[in-house]
């Protein structure tokens, strides 16, 4: 019976049928027709799945990261990158990763960056005469590193499918974030040097120290963020709304380069951005429960435990299975479908469930960009005006060196725990 539910959900998503209409039709038609359960149940069980305390972090981040795109924080940000490394060969495309990276740590949303960093870096980096290609997927890429430095919107759904601390997932994705960030600028600055691709000149220390203090204002997120969670003062839960009353503030007061008007606009987008989310949540965690409730994670590890009996048998399956989902699903839907599957088989082989969440993260993070429907392609494709098709070679580099760091993440645990264990 399980196998005409996977398949009705299979059916449903081949015909392009939005993700949250899909998981619940395929729950509603498998309960109706093989279940006595009341179909009334799934409405509650799709509010049960929204009706968490750390999930209302999720809008608050959202909303944070959508004032930042729009308040000036983001170029600011941008050309403290190019004052940093825009001298070297291939700065531009080294700046790029930088700004990606630090737009990631004080927004947490990957699409958000696409945004931000593309619809400044990509005029820039064509009129330095970077291939088009290359620069657009340099910036799809990069922006993806947003989901693994925290603040991370997708360690915040894993910690609450699972139980686990939002708060160590944070701090574990540090390493693995900045290991990707260090891993695509090698490759930029390589590209730079083999293309002679020219370059800014050096940025005195004056200049760098100036670009520092005007990105100051943004840059204190990440450490208001970060710094508030471990020194105790308030939950991540709570540092999401901190985070987005500060970038108001800052937008408005500081750099005064947001009306109300700007930041009423900004609002109900992000009030959209939410409900996509949440709505996706609840349906997921619907059709969660519902393979629960048939035992599916049972069969699911005794299948895989069949197919690998050791830990490094596990850990690649786990990875495959999260390689080829992230090529339909998005991050959130593949944390809710996976992450209660996975759970059982990660302790029973002795994998902790916050490295367990990092390998599931830096699996969403490859999957916002990996074709065919990775959602920073989509987004990329707007602010390019560019098809999706002629994207992809230019995004494919890229692609196999995340697949090299995901393995790296997955397999060498100290990445993500080191400093867990440091801080805890």
């Amino acid at each position: 019976m399980i196998s005409i539910l996977l398949f009705i959900l299979i059916f449903l998503i081949l015909l392009s049928v939005p993700l949250y209409i899909a998981f619940m039709a395929a729950t509603l038609i498998f309960m109706y027709a093989f279940t006595a359960i009341p179909l009334d149940v799934v409405v509650q069980r799709v509010f049960s799945g929204i009706d968490k305390f750390p999930l209302l972090a999720v809008p608050l981040f959202i909303l944070g990261a959508n004032v930042m795109r729009s308040g000036g924080l983001s170029k600011r940000i941008i050309n403290l990158a190019r004052s940093l490394v825009g001298h070297l060969p291939g700065g531009l495309s080294l700046a790029t990763v930088v700004s990606c990276m630090l737009f990631g740590a004080v927004s947490g949303s990957s699409p958000a960056t696409v945004v931000a960093v593309g619809s400044i870096m990509l005029p820039a980096l064509q009129e330095s005469r970077y291939p088009r290609k290359f620069a657009v997927g340099l910036i799809t890429s990069s922006a993806a590193l947003a989901a693994i430095i925290p603040p991370s919107i997708g360690m915040i759904v894993y910690g609450t499918v699972v139980g686990a601390s939002v708060s160590k997932l944070f701090i574990a994705g540090i390493i693995p974030g900045v290991l990707f960030g260090l891993a695509f600028m090698a490759y930029a600055y390589h590209y730079g040097r083999k293309h002679g691709l020219m370059s800014a000149e050096r940025s005195t220390l004056r200049q760098t120290l100036a670009a520092a203090r005007e990105a100051g204002w943004a840059l204190g997120i990440p450490v208001l963020i970060l710094g508030g969670i471990y020194g105790g003062i308030f939950t991540p839960t709570e540092a999401a709304a901190v985070a987005a009353v500060y970038a108001i503030l800052v937008t408005m007061l500081v750099y005064r380069e947001m009306s109300m008007k700007q930041l009423l606009d900004v609002s109900v987008e992000s009030a959209v951005s939410t409900a996509q989310i949440m709505i996706l949540i609840g349906a997921a965690s619907a059709l969660s429960w519902l393979l629960t409730m048939q035992q599916v994670p049972l069969l699911v590890g005794e299948a895989l435990t069949a197919l690998a009996d050791s830990k490094a048998g596990i850990l690649l399956v786990f990875t495959i299975i999260l390689i080829v989902a992230g090529m339909f699903l998005d991050p959130t839907s593949v944390t809710m479908i996976f992450a209660p599957l996975f759970m059982p088989l990660a302790l029973k082989f002795g994998i902790d469930p916050i490295h367990l969440g990092l390998i599931i993260v830096v699996n969403g993070a490859l999957g916002m960009f990996t074709p065919p429907f990775g959602f920073n392609l989509f987004v990329a494709s707007g602010v390019a005006n560019m098809p999706i098709n002629r994207i992809v070679p230019g995004l494919m580099p890229f692609v196999w060196i995340s697949v090299l760091i995901v393995l790296l993440v997955t397999y060498v645990s100290w990445l993500s725990m080191a400093l867990v264990d440091l801080l805890h």
